[in-house]
């Protein structure tokens, strides 16, 4: 049994990691040790509201499992949302490295040691979703992701279905995620995020086209989750020991990017202003044109919040957070 009261948050300077951070800080919590990989960015900036025990580089948890094991005995969970989280990121070995080898080497320290683990998979195994998303699905080799980050999650999750550690473990195919704390992420931020500037730069919001011919423009479809719900969803199966597997953590409904831009300029009291632009030819192929968790399996551990809508989530992380330009816990 784990001999300590700490928990371990991995990419706890990052955008779903802080708000975890800051959600156990709610609850009084601050028995916490954040990993990270601050590098060059301002994702730093999120950690400086929250509260925590410690703070280590990422790569020093690698070198602490293999040479120094017994740091792990102060953990009573590990919460692994570390990752290249790019859905264009081309070198495939820097993420085998970051998002495959470094998860199996902690979920084998964990498991050893009796540490709760629970760790960041992603709705990207899916693809296309022409094989379902069926988080109960026996058979995860069908599954086709569409691009090198999605296959890097995939390989964990068969890994550690092959090695029966999904039995032991929670697994998080996370959806649509946004709001507050990912300034830092650049072009991988939520379409909230960079909309917001855009309609303060020139009124308007940019949305890319359909190439589909079931989908006319606009009309692509997403389950948007706003990440006070995930992170509720997160600890919930975190301390739920029977909730052991994979699980969708997603809004359960799907909306199209067309409804997601009129709700965040119906927050900033704005008649809507679309324009369509076209798809990065990196992109086309790649693209997934419909996402909607099936989150019975969620429930069914015993989940019951009722969450946020698509327009109250966008309204509060607009008003609260993106117009007076702070971060969760300022």
């Amino acid at each position: 049994m784990p001999k300590g009261n700490h928990i371990l948050v991995t990419g706890g300077a990052g955008f779903i990691g802080s708000a975890l951070v800051h959600a156990l800080n709610e609850r009084g919590n601050n028995d916490i040790i954040v990993a990270d990989l601050l590098g060059q960015d301002e994702k730093w900036k999120n950690l400086v509201p929250l509260r925590y025990a410690d703070y280590r580089e990422a790569a020093d948890l690698l070198h602490l499992a293999e040479n120094s094991p017994e740091y792990y005995d102060q953990f009573k969970a590990i919460y692994h949302l570390g990752a290249c989280s790019a859905t264009t990121e081309k070198d495939a070995s820097y993420l085998i490295r970051n998002n495959y080898e470094f998860t199996k080497t902690l979920a084998s320290v964990a498991m050893e040691k009796g540490i709760r683990f629970v760790y960041a998979s992603s709705a990207a195994t899916y693809g296309d979703g022409s094989q379902g998303m069926d988080d109960g699905l026996d058979d995860l080799h069908r599954l086709r992701p569409l691009n090198m980050y999605g296959y890097s999650k995939h390989m964990f999750d068969c890994y550690a279905q092959r090695m029966g550690w999904l039995d032991q473990i929670v697994g998080l195919k996370y959806f649509n995620v946004f709001g507050p704390n990912e300034v830092h992420k650049g072009d991988m931020r939520s379409l909230v995020a960079k909309a917001y500037e855009q309609i303060q730069a020139n009124g308007e919001i940019g949305l890319f086209k359909s190439y589909h011919p079931d989908y006319t423009d606009g009309n692509q479809m997403r389950d948007f989750l706003y990440v006070k719900d995930a992170v509720a969803m997160t600890l919930h199966l975190g301390e739920t020991p029977t909730a052991n597997g994979l699980f969708n953590l997603g809004s359960g409904e799907a909306n199209t990017w067309n409804a997601l831009a009129e709700a965040i300029f119906a927050a900033l009291e704005k008649q809507p202003n679309i324009r369509y632009i076209d798809m990065p030819e990196q992109l086309q192929g790649k693209y997934q044109y419909y996402t909607c968790a099936d989150t019975e399996k969620l429930r069914s551990s015993g989940y019951d919040q009722p969450g946020y809508s698509l327009q109250a989530a966008v309204k509060d992380y607009v008003c609260n957070y993106l117009v007076p330009d702070k971060r969760l816990g300022d």
